[in-house]
């Protein structure tokens, strides 16, 4: 039973009507295990530099990672020297910070911190214990951190949170898991920072965000667009085409991301005539994923393709293989508030 294709809809599917009872014990341990830490139960890991947690309260891709690179180049606009800190999924098991670089091993380190090395100029650390991947950022001299998801590690202090939503599947049924794709209740809204709806013109109820439970004074959402760009060779990223350059060409689209709809739709607007391969979110890829005994084009995200590019391929095979490089563009509203936020830190 796939639990997602029920959890994104507007309604409770009474196939999930069993686990409601799951769902209320999940919540509970939820509001027990924050209380704990607000209590000073359980002890919280602070730092001297102020730490932003980009995260979401829904299971799924919402674009987390695509913000986090908006926001470095945004910090380092402004004068600030970010670095990055992340969990390093689908990589290895790091108890320890490991620095990453472009030319990190994504098997290793995970295809999310390789796509942020590749695409900033930041220090970036990886380490399932955050605040030892925070500290090791510190003491290379950043003056502040983002920290690529984590809304739900509160052994971690941060100054400032930011919870992004998904404009196209949005809260789905409003369900806590495991009837529905939310980790936290809608209220927890109440307490970020600033909320960043992705590419809220694919929803008409962007515009109702205000008038929900965890609206308030100053709660109304900031926006964050997709810019497309171009396809670039996934083994050699200096060869690019236009991003119309498929248009009305029959094509593969391999997608293994939290939400691979938002990639396919994407090229589907390009007007690429697409055959989707749906993979889970930082597949392990194996050169025969990509083996579709044809010569079609094979397009992709750039996050599969920093784990393509570190497999071996035939040379025809390797000509075939295209990712879309976007980015995320900022309201100047968004980037001056958090400005301001910082500062009062």
């Amino acid at each position: 039973m796939n639990l997602q294709a029920y959890w994104y809809r507007d309604r409770l599917h009474p196939l999930l009507l069993p686990l409601l009872p799951l769902s209320a014990a999940f919540g509970l341990l939820t509001r027990l295990r924050r209380w704990s830490y607000r209590r000073g139960l359980t002890k919280t890991r602070c730092f001297t530099l102020p730490v932003i947690v980009v995260g979401n309260i829904s299971v799924g891709g919402t674009g987390k990672t695509p913000l986090v690179l908006a926001l470095a180049k945004a910090l380092k606009e402004q004068g600030r020297n970010p670095g990055v800190a992340l969990r390093g999924v689908g990589g290895k098991k790091l108890t320890r910070p490991t620095w990453v670089r472009a030319d990190s091993n994504p098997f290793e380190v995970g295809d999310e911190a390789v796509l942020i090395a590749t695409n900033t100029s930041c220090p970036v650390a990886a380490c399932v214990d955050r605040p030892a991947a925070v500290e090791a950022l510190q003491q290379a001299g950043c003056d502040v951190v983002l920290c690529d998801d984590g809304l739900q590690h509160y052994r971690l202090a941060r100054q400032v949170e930011i919870a992004v939503i998904d404009g196209s599947r949005y809260f789905g049924n409003g369900r806590l898991l495991p009837a529905g794709p939310l980790r936290e209740p809608l209220t927890r809204l109440r307490e970020v920072d600033f909320i960043v709806v992705n590419e809220p013109e694919k929803t008409a109820r962007f515009a109702g965000l205000a008038t929900l439970p965890f609206a308030g004074e100053n709660r109304q959402p900031f926006a964050m667009r997709l810019k497309t760009e171009t396809f670039r060779a996934v083994h050699q990223t200096s060869e690019s085409r236009a991003r119309d350059s498929f248009h009305g060409q029959r094509a593969h689209a391999v997608a293994g991301i939290g939400n691979p709809s938002r990639f396919f739709e994407l090229l589907t607007r390009l007007g690429v005539d697409l055959m989707p391969h749906r993979f889970p979110d930082h597949h392990p890829y194996q050169s025969s994923d990509l083996d579709f005994s044809d010569t079609l084009p094979i397009l992709m995200t750039e996050k599969d393709a920093i784990k393509c590019k570190a497999l071996p391929f035939a040379e025809a095979a390797k000509a075939r293989q295209w990712f879309l490089r976007v980015e995320m563009e900022l309201s100047p509203e968004f980037k001056q508030a958090l400005a301001d936020k910082l500062k009062r830190e």
